[in-house]
């Protein structure tokens, strides 16, 4: 389920073919403060990715009785909250190039 979120958000600021996401979060870790943009964008998507992918193993255990109530409705607020943040940064992206593809030459 979660895997299918992988091709949207990796593409953020890439036009490069989908990579895996162990390969993104590998090109994303950038030791120097002065990173590119695109290395942030990537690596917030690993991130968000990751705690999707936490939420919903969270959720099987929780309804396997191996997890609280309490674990899971928190797991769940982290990704949902992860997730509204990756949206938004992708709405404002999208906004961002269609201002400029719109500017006159």
């Amino acid at each position: 389920m979660i895997e299918q979120l992988v091709p949207a958000l990796s593409s953020i600021g890439k036009s490069a073919p989908v990579q895996s996401d162990a390969n993104i979060r590998q090109s994303a870790k950038v030791a120097e403060p002065g990173a590119d943009f695109g290395s942030m964008l990537a690596r917030m998507a690993g991130d968000t990715v990751d705690s999707l992918k936490s939420a919903e193993a969270v959720s099987v255990a929780g309804m396997r009785d191996k997890a609280s109530v309490q674990q899971v409705v928190e797991a769940v607020m982290s990704a949902e909250q992860s997730l509204q943040t990756a949206i938004a940064v992708r709405d404002k992206v999208v906004s961002a190039y269609m201002e400029i593809s719109r500017m006159a030459i």
